[in-house]
């Protein structure tokens, strides 16, 4: 039932922007995504596994975003750049995402424990949702892996590879340290710009 799922993570996401996860109610969400609320426990056993379910998908869509900029541009330092606007945008966006890239889960949120939970779901999606969640050092290394996949061309040398990994990796902690302290004139993509530049030269 991939469509009532999708339906109520989109009710459990708006419900959340309007009032903290502990005030959310599930007969709330299972109508506003106009299934019941049977459905609602079918899917995700609990409130619990809902904000796993919710979590999960959101971090996946951040991801998905950082495959997108890393094949926006042809020049990588451009992708890198790209990539670093898409993590500060999400997470000036989505404070679920702000939550896991920081580990700064407010009162308002769900909090779910990172390390995999027992599952005894029959639907996939749930049980991957019941698995260990990314912390914000997963996060980094995941980002990092990706831009080096996507940057480094076949048969790179070991020494570069990692060159490029400390690159990926500084421009990912550097997009972290703009969602805590936004930066001031020449934005994300000049502070990234000039770090890249300082760290090539």
């Amino acid at each position: 039932m991939p469509a009532a799922r999708e339906s109520l993570l989109d009710a459990a996401f708006t419900a959340l922007t309007r009032r903290p996860w502990s005030a959310v109610r599930m007969v709330d969400v299972a109508a506003a995504a106009g299934v019941s609320r049977q459905t609602l426990y079918n899917e995700f056993g609990s409130k619990d596994g809902l904000a796993r379910a919710l979590v999960r998908r959101e971090a996946d869509g951040y991801l998905a975003g950082v495959d997108h900029a890393l094949t926006a541009h042809s020049d990588p330092r451009d992708r890198l750049t790209a990539t670093a606007e898409w993590t500060t945008a999400a997470a000036g966006e989505n404070a679920l995402v702000r939550a896991m890239l920081t580990g700064c889960w407010s009162e308002r949120l769900p909090s779910p424990a990172l390390s995999a939970v027992p599952s005894t779901s029959a639907v996939p999606a749930q049980r991957r949702a019941d698995g260990p969640l990314p912390s914000p050092g997963d996060l980094v290394a995941l980002v990092r892996d990706r831009a080096v996949t996507a940057l480094a061309g076949p048969g790179t040398p070991g020494s570069d590879t990692a060159d490029l990994a400390r690159s990926c990796e500084l421009a990912v902690r550097l997009a972290l340290s703009c969602v805590a302290a936004p930066p001031g004139e020449g934005g994300v993509a000049g502070l990234i710009r000039s770090a890249l530049q300082r760290q090539a030269g």
